[in-house]
């Protein structure tokens, strides 16, 4: 392994002392001592062809910062996650920072341990999108009195800058499209990791049944677990009602893949015979046979606000409180149509 480049290695080779590489480099100069510019050109020089680094812990020591923050996600296995977690990646990259990431996989004690871990690191802020914050509010009060910068999405922590986005203002622009084509026996798949997640889109299908006239039937309220499998079985039940639904909405797009899959196990036709709609219009929603309507969530811009607001805060540690609200946009693909005769 080939020997590190010290600043000593740069001082020999410009014929200078190590503490006038370390003012050249970091841009100070120490006491009263005056570096003249035939002294930095040759240091520079001596960096150039020594291809010289600064140490990445060194210079964390004194800056006080570290060029580093973590995100916490909830899930790996949803696509619209990691549309966030791209968004997060740019405005870091483009700030010259490492991402640090880290993943709940939507349970309880992991997540808790993961907070744990990420109070007792070195970094510059952090961005928390949480399932049980409820929960935890002993390692959120560690991570409050280390210092560092939060920015949180889908929950909101006290005094902490907030993204946020109304999913129930376009659930029921949702539900109002599936009621345009004549649909009266809506499904809904409530596939989420614990009870209350997805509270919002539950409600306004809800409510938008009761605007309608419509009986609110709670065998059409499909609960499971938040994976894909847990989707298509739910909307097994749901097609195994008489009279079965003739749409049915889930409450992200993982649920809605669930429905067209047990659609094609029973050889329904999408959408002739059955619609299906989602939340969040991840990458896939838009490849699938046929392509799905959804509800488009944005989750690269989402990462984009989160990220900004955190470097923000590390620029101006004492400005307001931000909150920035992002609107959602409904898009309407192949899988939903008028409602057929029964």
């Amino acid at each position: 392994m080939a020997k590190r480049v010290t600043q000593s290695d740069v001082a020999r080779l410009a014929g200078v002392s190590r503490a006038t590489v370390s003012n050249v480099i970091t841009g100070h100069s120490s006491g009263n001592v005056q570096i003249t510019e035939e002294t930095r050109r040759r240091v520079l020089a001596a960096v150039a062809e020594l291809g010289y680094q600064p140490h990445a812990a060194a210079r964390s020591l004194r800056s006080g910062r570290t060029d580093t923050v973590a995100l916490l996600i909830p899930d790996g296995s949803n696509p619209h996650w990691w549309a966030i977690v791209r968004g997060v990646e740019a405005v870091t990259r483009a700030h010259g920072c490492q991402l640090v990431l880290s993943i709940s996989g939507q349970e309880a004690e992991r997540e808790r341990r993961s907070l744990r871990a990420l109070a007792e690191q070195r970094i510059d802020g952090l961005i928390l999108i949480l399932i049980y914050a409820g929960r935890l509010a002993e390692e959120l009060e560690a991570l409050r009195l280390q210092g560092s910068p939060i920015v949180t999405f889908g929950h909101e922590l006290p005094g902490k800058d907030v993204v946020t986005q109304d999913y129930g203002a376009g659930a029921r622009e949702l539900m109002q499209y599936l009621l345009a084509l004549g649909h009266r026996r809506i499904g809904f798949i409530h596939g989420v990791a614990r009870a209350g997640l997805g509270a919002d889109r539950l409600f306004a299908y809800r409510r938008a049944l009761r605007a309608a006239g419509l009986p609110y039937e709670k065998a059409l309220i499909a609960q499971c677990g938040p994976n894909p499998d847990d989707g298509a079985c739910a909307a097994r039940r749901l097609l195994d009602l008489s009279p079965r639904p003739t749409a049915i909405l889930g409450v992200n797009d993982l649920m809605a893949m669930g429905a067209l899959q047990a659609a094609y196990e029973r050889g329904l036709a999408v959408p002739a015979e059955l619609s299906v709609a989602g939340f969040d219009d991840i990458d896939l929603a838009e490849h699938l046979t046929p392509p799905l309507t959804t509800l488009a969530a944005h989750g690269e811009e989402i990462g984009h606000q989160a990220a900004t607001l955190l470097f923000q805060r590390l620029a101006d540690p004492d400005r307001p409180q931000q909150r920035i609200a992002l609107p959602t946009e409904l898009v309407i693909r192949q899988s939903t149509g008028p409602c057929p005769t029964q």
